[in-house]
């Protein structure tokens, strides 16, 4: 009996050092972020939210800044949506102010700033991976389920442009994530590994990227591209000159912005040209919206993730899996007359319909 005694007694110490370390090593996890207390974002603070700077950490070792949104005058345990985007984007910019619209609505809602971005932490600046950037989201459901005004069960999430495929992706990895709007989405392993339309989607083309990426490497790997062209040429195609009119004008842009300035790494998107990250969103049980613009050009990515989600197969998918056991709660939804910038905030027709999104979320939270 004595050595079972002193057996247990060893292992409640080992237990205890055991979670020191943890503590210490979470602790280690957090850095100092220098924030700016201005408002600085591009559109104007709600009068019916309250706002205040917040930080949480990834499970990668990340910092990572938001905006925490909150309804004026509420109480008790709140639903809660956690926002980001478009790729490139800061939360400055779409995801603050659709968390804004959000709050207003009667949720808690934070928009962030993804790894390696923004006011995030993170080197070198403007890289990207799908699992870091899933990881973002899973991290920022972490830090809402903690909030004393939050419902731990009740949590969703936006996400805006490329943010919108890691929104799914992150659906069928997390089931903690009840509810989930992929608005004006890209897919962004799609793109990087076939092009436009799938344009470039053969092998050819795929090999000779693999080998501009690998020079690059070599000679710059910290050289920036891909910021929003300016001035426009007159002969481009209308997004390209919709995304000016919204990076490039005080309508959207912002210092921090990558799109609004130089852009992304050449390489930063390496690893996604490589990912199909949206195989598993078949399984996603939990309710989702996708809602794109009718003018959009970038609607097939929307319309194709939608269907395979709900069907298991979908033109520019080239795996088949089962069709998904839940399929009554998905919806995709088109904004007529809306283009894919129309939906970063709403653009001259007020294509938003933030009633329609709030009704979802109380619907499924």
């Amino acid at each position: 009996m004595k050595k079972i005694i002193l057996i247990a007694a060893a292992a409640l110490v080992m237990a205890a050092c055991s979670n020191k370390q943890q503590t210490k090593n979470n602790e280690n996890m957090k850095q100092e972020l220098n924030l700016t207390q201005e408002w600085d974002k591009v559109f104007p603070l709600s009068e019916k939210v309250n706002h205040r700077k917040v930080t949480f950490e990834t499970q990668y070792g990340l910092t990572l800044a938001a905006d925490l949104y909150t309804p004026k005058d509420a109480s008790g345990k709140l639903p809660a949506i956690a926002v980001s985007g478009p790729f490139g984007a800061v939360k400055e910019q779409c995801s603050g102010l659709y968390a804004m619209r959000m709050a207003e609505r009667g949720f808690v809602a934070l928009a962030f700033d993804p790894s390696y971005t923004g006011e995030s932490s993170g080197e070198p600046r403007r890289t990207a991976s799908p699992d870091i950037n899933t990881e973002d989201f899973m991290a920022a459901v972490d830090f809402l389920s903690q909030l004393e005004n939050v419902d731990p069960e009740r949590i969703g999430i936006i996400g805006i442009c490329g943010w919108g495929g890691i929104a799914l992706n992150a659906a069928a990895a997390d089931p903690r994530i009840k509810a989930t709007v992929a608005s004006t989405m890209y897919d962004i392993a799609r793109i990087s590994g076939n092009g436009y339309y799938d344009s470039e989607d053969k092998e050819e083309s795929r090999h000779t990227a693999r080998e501009a990426m690998g020079k690059q490497r070599l000679a710059d790997p910290l050289a920036m591209a891909g910021g929003v062209i300016d001035p426009v040429p007159d002969d481009a195609p209308q997004f390209v000159k919709d995304y000016h009119a919204y990076y490039k004008t005080p309508r959207g842009y912002h210092k921090r912005s990558g799109n609004s300035n130089d852009g992304w790494r050449v390489i930063g998107t390496q690893a996604y040209a490589n990912a199909r990250f949206l195989y598993y969103i078949n399984e996603i049980r939990s309710a989702v919206l996708v809602m794109h613009g009718e003018k959009a050009h970038s609607r097939y990515f929307g319309e194709a993730a939608y269907h395979y989600m709900v069907d298991g197969k979908a033109e520019g998918y080239n795996f088949i899996g089962k069709p998904n056991p839940n399929p009554d709660n998905k919806q995709l939804l088109i904004i007529p007359g809306a283009t894919h910038c129309d939906l970063y905030d709403g653009g001259e027709g007020n294509y938003i319909p933030w009633d329609t999104l709030a009704e979802f979320f109380k619907k499924n939270l």
